[in-house]
């Protein structure tokens, strides 16, 4: 890559890891922080609950604003709120503060993740737009493996709020790279003002189009699993497996290991097999994979290499499944691709924080649980890709 795309590109995938790491560094110490705040499993979870309902709904405030005031000033009120929810995170005394800051940080991690894509259009298109994209998304997925090793490190020399701590300096580093390091791409001729009745026009095509729903909710209750596996998976593996908060991070990176190495082959697959056919293919193997792990779990077999490898099979699966039903979603929306996107990120958001919240209850330490929740997620998929297998306004991008 040139050094004309390798800085900025180096910029906005920093900015965009922030939100990640958000999610992943704290997981090693979700038991300690439980134990600490006298705070239960669901209570923990609600924590991670809250983060994607707030990160989910700001993303269809960034995307308009954006296009409305420049790139810049969104990055700063978002960055500014998630430093406010990360210092709320680091002297809470209390489960309902925690909780608290981690909406706070939601709704400020969403701007690091909207706005990098516009910018990103703004400075270039065709190829050299592809490359920035795939170096950024480089960036980002490096955050499954370091992030909880990097919560595991902390964990070992000092306790959790350390770990926020770090987040509150991410977010300071991450406001001086906006200031000093990110041009405004969008010039002020090209801004667009904000329409609530073309908001609510688009709004109304996208809610009642059979196909963007189906290929929302498909990729919804994909990424659901991974988001059943992150709230609970610290405790299992904790508790039910004894593994130590170093050990934890290292099972959390192979799971993760299997998404991303797949991901990268999507694209390729498509172009030689067909997007909807790699996609119903993918999403079979995925449900093979969950409901077959929850079948030796109920024959007491899950053990922790078992879940492990399960796992890393069905989310190899996800990383065709997910960017796949993403593009298909969009394909016949361009004229209103940002809020396409706004919205699907959001619906996939909202959708997995409800599925962790209606899994929370049954919780009880063991594994059976988390594999059983995961497995709906797997059938769901399943059956909402035969739907759009079946409809007719479906169209795989060529």
């Amino acid at each position: 890559m040139s050094t004309s795309l390798l800085r900025p590109a180096l910029v906005l995938g920093l900015l965009s890891a922030v939100g990640p790491f958000a999610i992943d560094m704290y997981l090693p110490a979700m038991p300690a922080i439980g134990a600490d705040l006298g705070a239960s499993v669901p209570a923990m979870q609600g924590t991670i609950i809250s983060y994607f309902i707030a990160f989910g709904l700001a993303q269809l405030i960034y995307g308009p604003w954006a296009d409305q005031a420049g790139r810049k000033l969104p990055l700063y009120v978002g960055l500014t709120i998630f430093l406010i929810g990360s210092v709320l995170c680091t002297i809470a005394p209390t489960t309902g503060t925690l909780i608290s800051g981690r909406f706070v940080q939601g709704l400020g991690g969403a701007a690091v993740m909207v706005v990098p894509r516009a910018v990103i259009r703004d400075m270039h298109t065709g190829h050299d737009a592809t490359r920035m994209m795939a170096a950024i998304m480089l960036v980002i997925s490096i955050s499954p493996f370091l992030a909880p090793m990097a919560g595991a490190g902390l964990m070992a020399i000092a306790d959790w709020r350390a770990i926020f701590g770090v987040l509150v300096l991410a977010s300071l580093a991450s406001l001086a790279m906006t200031r000093l390091m990110l041009a405004e791409t969008l010039p002020v001729a090209e801004r667009q003002p904000v329409s609530i009745a073309a908001l609510r026009t688009g709004t109304v095509k996208l809610m009642t189009h059979r196909g963007f729903l189906a290929l929302t909710f498909l990729g919804g209750f994909a990424m659901a699993s991974f988001f059943v596996f992150i709230a609970s998976a610290s405790f299992v593996y904790s508790s039910a497996f004894g593994l130590t908060p170093t050990q934890f991070s290292l099972a959390f990176a192979v799971n993760a290991l299997g998404f991303f190495s797949a991901s990268q082959l999507a694209a390729r697959l498509g172009l030689r097999f067909g997007a909807q056919a790699v996609m119903v293919r993918a999403t079979f193997g995925f449900a093979v994979f969950t409901v077959g792990l929850f079948a030796l779990g109920l024959a007491g077999a899950a053990n922790l290499w078992v879940t492990i490898a399960g796992l890393f099979l069905a989310n190899a699966c996800l990383g065709l499944v997910i960017p796949t039903a993403m593009v298909m979603a969009l394909e016949e929306h361009g004229e209103i691709a940002g809020l396409a996107s706004s919205l699907g990120g959001t619906l996939q958001m909202v959708a997995g924080g409800a599925m962790i919240a209606a899994a929370a209850p049954f919780f009880d330490g063991t594994v059976l649980p988390m594999l059983a929740a995961i497995a709906l997620c797997g059938v769901l998929a399943l059956v909402l890709s035969r739907v759009v297998a079946r409809l007719p306004e479906v169209q795989a991008p060529a």
